[in-house]
């Protein structure tokens, strides 16, 4: 697989547009995760033909082909990152909405102690914290 979303986008078969291209960039060029509303405003200020309705479909299309996760934090927004990316997990702001990414070696080793002593093996999780800053 390619390095970046418009590769794998492309070694998957996907027939890459113009506006797909410039979409698959703003994507890959995202460190927040934003939803489709934020693509669009991102991927329209390159290029005022893009459409709601594209974006939509575009992002549709590369969720189905395993290109993008989607992610509910229960805000009612649904928000995309690359499904590429290296694993971690999520602590979500309820106040302000904020995404703030983390990886934990001992949360890791727990779950996997966890699985293992329930008789599992893992082979996936995702972890999302909920909770507001606490006051100074």
């Amino acid at each position: 697989m390619g390095d970046t979303i418009f590769e794998r986008c492309e070694s998957k078969g996907l027939r890459m547009t113009e506006q797909r291209r410039i979409i698959a960039t703003v994507l890959q060029e995202s460190t927040d995760h934003p939803d489709v509303e934020e693509l669009y405003a991102r991927a329209s200020a390159r290029d005022s033909g893009i459409s709601l309705a594209t974006v939509y479909r575009t992002v549709k299309l590369f969720e189905e082909a395993g290109i993008l996760d989607k992610l509910e934090f229960g805000d009612g927004r649904a928000r995309y990152e690359d499904a590429e990316r290296e694993h971690h997990d999520h602590l979500i702001d309820i106040s302000s909405g904020e995404v703030i990414e983390f990886v934990d070696p001992e949360i890791e080793a727990l779950q996997e102690k966890i699985a293992e002593k329930l008789g599992f093996q893992l082979k996936g999780h995702r972890l999302e914290l909920y909770g507001v800053p606490l006051k100074k």
